[in-house]
């Protein structure tokens, strides 16, 4: 069969870092070249990146052609003493990328002939390229929505809202498919556009790479058996302020210590590239909690996955009302093959996938009372080697070459339709 092109419009892409969303992408441009579609990769130039990198640039594959368009970040480049106009940063801080990706993208187009455009959040201005290139050339699209864009109080900022939810609409209304990463966020969509057909709306998960694994394997030390030592307890990723609020698991470890508990010799939580650590570091130290809770400085993406591997525990936080969404990470934790305390809602997505791995050990995000509970009987599972771990037999379902494999499938479904 001929390979056939899709050109897949990305903001997050090597060599940005620091964000699940550059493994979403970069995977299925590794693994689609194999299922007979050849990606062409339309993303942003790396001034807008914050925090540039060159750790994965290696895993591009050479045969994947990656033109990355003028964008400029309104917050350090347009702004004057720390200031700048709303309107620069509607509907996110990477608009200009507009202005360079489209005459790219047509560019693009005349010169590979994609079948298929791709775009992909959570940079909304992605989903207006994607848009726009689909009306001027009548491509179908195929909008990863990967979360809902909008949610009940989400965006907070009303006129950012309100462009959201246009973004939104105009999104599921004209794409071929929207997908999602979560069943929950399908099922959203479906109930929010009961005009649509059920069909647009699939789901594609998020996922791990075993090849990165593998690699990350040969550099990991296994986890100390030393009792005399204090137990880690990982969180790898960015801590939300609102999304994944710290404060009621640090109250929770505050009242533990102070109830003997816990000390800084029995458990050692490290909070990993919180991506906040300016507004945590405040609430760790108001609970005099600095020689339990320690902030960590962002890792290359290997040796990141190979902190997992050596953890003795690993830390998922994720707030009910994003009970539709799980945190990329937490495919890459199961992967691990470490304990996992999941700090959610049990009625969310993140705990159903938990629980469908063989793992029970959650407790409330919000609850400083039931985290206390939780921290009591993980520990000791902790401690003596008890906790749960993922089920091996379902690991390979959350691999990014099946995620690629499903893509594939839509991509072929959609070029069979039309």
């Amino acid at each position: 069969m001929p390979q056939r092109a899709v050109l897949m419009i990305a903001f997050h892409y090597p060599p940005m870092r620091g964000s699940s969303g550059v493994q979403r992408t970069l995977k299925f441009s590794q693994y689609l070249p194999a299922l007979n579609w050849q990606p062409v990769v339309l993303t942003a130039h790396p001034r807008a990146y914050g925090n540039p990198g060159d750790d994965q640039l290696g895993e591009i594959p050479s045969s994947v052609l990656v033109c990355r368009a003028f964008a400029l970040d309104a917050a350090r480049h347009l702004s004057w003493r720390g200031r700048y106009p709303g309107w620069l940063a509607l509907p996110d801080r990477w608009v200009s990328w507009l202005i360079g990706a489209l005459p790219a993208a047509l560019m693009l187009v005349r010169q590979h002939r994609p079948q298929v455009i791709w775009s992909t959040y959570p940079i909304a201005t992605a989903h207006l390229i994607g848009y726009a290139l689909h009306r001027l050339t009548g491509l179908p699209w195929i909008a990863d929505l990967r979360d809902p864009m909008t949610d009940e109080g989400y965006p907070e900022h009303p006129l950012t809202r309100r462009c959201y939810l246009w973004i939104e609409r105009l999104t599921v209304e004209h794409c071929t498919l929207a997908v999602c990463t979560t069943p929950g966020a399908v099922q959203a969509y479906r109930q929010r556009f009961p005009a649509l057909p059920p069909t647009r709306f699939r789901l594609i998960e998020n996922g791990y790479d075993e090849e990165n694994f593998a690699e990350a394997a040969a550099t990991a030390a296994p986890p100390a058996k030393d009792s005399g030592r204090p137990l880690v307890l990982l969180h790898s990723g960015v801590i939300y302020p609102s999304e994944r609020d710290p404060a009621p698991m640090l109250d929770a470890l505050r009242a533990l210590h102070e109830r003997d508990a816990i000390s800084a010799a029995t458990l050692r939580v490290v909070l990993r590239a919180t991506g906040h650590d300016a507004s945590i570091k405040p609430l760790i130290a108001a609970r005099g909690l600095q020689e339990i809770v320690v902030l960590a400085p962002h890792l290359p993406y290997r040796a990141a996955l190979a902190e997992m591997l050596s953890a003795d525990g690993l830390l998922i936080l994720q707030a009910a009302n994003c009970n539709h969404q799980v945190p990329a990470k937490l495919y890459e934790y199961l992967r691990a093959g470490r304990p996992i305390l999941a700090l959610t809602d049990a009625a969310g997505d993140t705990a159903t996938t938990l629980r469908a791995a063989g793992i029970d050990t959650i407790a409330p995000l919000d609850d400083r009372a039931g985290i206390e509970d939780g921290l009591l009987r993980f520990l000791p599972l902790l401690g003596n080697g008890n906790a749960p771990l993922a089920d091996k037999a379902a690991l390979a379902a959350h691999s990014r070459q099946a995620r690629s494999v499903a893509l594939a499938a839509l991509l072929n479904e959609v070029i069979s339709a039309r």
